[in-house]
């Protein structure tokens, strides 16, 4: 008998797994509990809601990409490279995890309770201020012209993020998020 912390994560692993259908068909407790072999009513013992599964996974996501990100925050002192290494985090993440680039750009949460969306909003809009801070640091140690408007800079980061992702998605998961990212830092580089 599996214990409960570890039938959770066991839960959490399947949905996240049958979120990499390129099909995107979504996903009901009871076809989660098919494919895991247990009852509906074994999953609610451990979540309350499927809600509740997709903040399982939104923890997830936040715990490691702003675990990543701040290391590289207080590792890399050269702020350009911040910038670099955070973006290719987050496409790297993305790559190594499709079903949770469903979760990041709400495909996965359409018909969900709506505060599932406004949650990975916010995860979105924290990883928009570390790139606004990383370009901050930038302009200070004149890696970027003076009157760099940060704001805008990082803003137009997320963007190209949340654009690959998409484009991951979209297409199945066959255009990595990876694709031409060396060329395309040099516009964000430049």
């Amino acid at each position: 008998m599996a214990k409960t912390g570890e039938r959770k994560a066991q839960i959490l692993q399947t949905l996240a797994a049958m979120l990499e259908d390129p099909k995107g068909e979504r996903i009901t407790t009871a076809l989660l509990a098919a494919r895991l072999d247990v009852s509906e009513a074994a999953l609610y013992r451990h979540f309350s809601s499927k809600a509740q599964m997709f903040e399982g996974l939104i923890e997830f996501i936040e715990q490691t990409v702003f675990t990543l990100v701040n290391k590289i925050q207080a590792e890399e002192k050269d702020a350009m490279k911040q910038v670099e290494a955070t973006v290719t985090t987050l496409l790297g993440f993305a790559q190594k995890n499709p079903g949770m680039t469903r979760v990041l750009i709400g495909d996965a949460l359409v018909n969900e309770d709506e505060r599932l969306q406004a949650r990975v909003n916010q995860l979105v809009d924290r990883l928009e201020a570390s790139l606004r801070q990383s370009a901050r640091l930038a302009v200070g140690a004149a890696a970027l012209p003076a009157d760099w408007d940060v704001n805008a800079y990082a803003n137009a980061v997320i963007a190209f993020v949340i654009g690959r992702w998409h484009l991951y998605a979209k297409s199945g998961f066959k255009r990595t998020p990876m694709e031409m990212w060396p060329q395309q830092w040099r516009v964000f580089a430049a």
